[in-house]
Formats: C-alpha cells, structure tokens, sequence
C-alpha cells in the first residue's frame, strides 16, 4: 500500500465524485482549429472566461436531471468546484434545486499552459521546436512548458485539497466540478499509479464532457467505481462530447499524445 492509500484509508470524504465541465467554447474552437490545420485557436476570451455551449449547457443540466432521481445517500453533501467558468457553471446548473453548499477552489483550475495556451500541436512546433524537443526529452508527465504547469504540478495542487478534505470533510460526499488533467490527477494520486501507467490510461481513455468518475473509501483507501462514465449525458436531449485522441497533439483541458495547447 501507498503512503496516499494508507492515508486515505484512515480518515476522509466517504464518497468523492469528480466530474468534468460540459462542452466549451474552447473545446469547439480547439477541433476546428485542428481540422484546418491551424497554429492557433480562434478564441479570444482568456481560459479562466471560457463558457459553455448550448450542448454544453445540456450536458450539465443532464447531471442535474441524473442527481434529481437519484436517492438521497447518492447526492453531494459538499461541492467544490473549479473557478474556470465552464466548470463552475457546470456545477451550477447540476446542483440548481438542491440544498447544498457549492465552493469555489483554485487548486482545481485547469492545468497551466502558459505561452502554450491557444496553440495546436503545430503551432507549438512552429513557434517553438526547442520546446518541442525538451518535451520528447523530459517525458509528458514532468515536462513544464514556459509560465505553465506540469502534470507533476497539477499533482501537488491535488495532494494539497485531498489533505484538506481528509481533516475537513471527513464521511462527507464531495462532488468535485473540474477538468480532464485534474481528474487524471486525482487517478494517479488515489491509486498510487506509476508515470507509465498514468500516461497509458490517458493515451486509452476519453474523458467526455460532464462524464462523472467515482471513488469510495474502503478500509483500503478509495476504490475506483466509475470512470469517465456517461450515462447520464446520453440518456438526456444532448450529445456525448469528448476530446479525440491525436498523435502529435493534446489540449488544455486534455494534454492528450502530445504538446498541443488548445483550450478544454
């Protein structure tokens, strides 16, 4: 067992469930940037002023509907959610009609990109090959682009608000509103993961838009339920999104095989 497993075990949340925001306007621009082949994103507001589409929209109030019919020991007790717009309005419209608090935390934003952000994978060859190469170097897990985030950083913000949550929240249900690289996080932390199986896990799976991944505390630490997992989205009036895997590319919200640098 993992330091983080035995920690877990111990004391903590009885129910973490983390969900993605709906689809944005930056997922949008992102595929159509990358059907033209385009350098950079056709989008203007900054990442943290993203907001979501009418599907998007649909899809967190999908959620909404989901929580609705489900009993009463399986809805939040607690919210946290990212201060990004697109994740925070996910969470309001999945929560709206219920009677619990909603939190704003930073350490759930979305993974920095710094002088990456609105870039494509080409655009970042184009503009900057040198950094191209220190990636492939360094590997995706630890590369740090330039006045951005690694993953490794996104891990420590993780470990931070997990430690919070152990002395703070402890038996509570904490529904978690944030992004793709965050949810990732949250895998490789609970489950003691290696680099290697982080990456192959993010080179296998989808996260979709307002996808919902749940984990239980057992007397081994959190057990993964659920992940990435749809059903209430499709079962609604929206369409399943999702970032596509790309050779030579990723995103903001999902840094998929490569360095691309779009918004999600």
């Amino acid at each position: 067992m993992t330091l983080s497993k035995l920690l877990d075990a111990r004391r903590g949340p009885a129910e973490l469930v983390l969900v993605r925001h709906g689809e944005s306007a930056g997922n949008v621009a992102d595929a159509e940037a990358r059907d033209r082949g385009a350098d950079r994103l056709e989008l203007s507001a900054r990442d943290a002023d993203v907001e979501l589409t009418d599907n998007g929209r649909r899809q967190a109030e999908a959620v909404g509907d989901w929580l609705a019919g489900a009993d009463e020991d399986a809805r939040p007790t607690i919210v946290l959610s990212s201060p990004y717009r697109r994740a925070s309005e996910t969470a309001e419209l999945a929560v709206r009609g219920l009677d619990v608090e909603r939190l704003l935390d930073e350490r759930l934003r979305e993974r920095d990109l710094g002088v990456f952000d609105g870039l494509t994978g080409a655009g970042i060859r184009a503009e900057y090959p040198e950094e191209a190469e220190r990636r492939t170097k360094l590997g995706k897990f630890y590369y740090q682009p330039p006045s951005g985030e690694s993953w490794a950083d996104v891990v420590l913000r993780v470990r931070s608000l997990l430690s919070d949550l152990r002395e703070g929240f402890d038996g509570a249900r904490v529904w978690l509103f944030t992004h793709q690289a965050v949810i990732m996080s949250f895998r490789y932390v609970l489950e003691g993961l290696t680099e290697q199986e982080l990456l192959e896990i993010d080179g296998e799976t989808q996260i979709g838009n307002a996808s919902m991944t749940c984990y239980r505390r057992g007397d081994d630490g959190y057990e993964l339920v659920a992940f990435a997992d749809t059903t209430a989205v499709g079962r609604a009036d929206a369409d399943v999104t999702h970032e596509e895997h790309h050779s030579g590319r990723g995103t903001a919200g999902d840094e998929r095989a490569a360095e691309g640098a779009g918004r999600g």
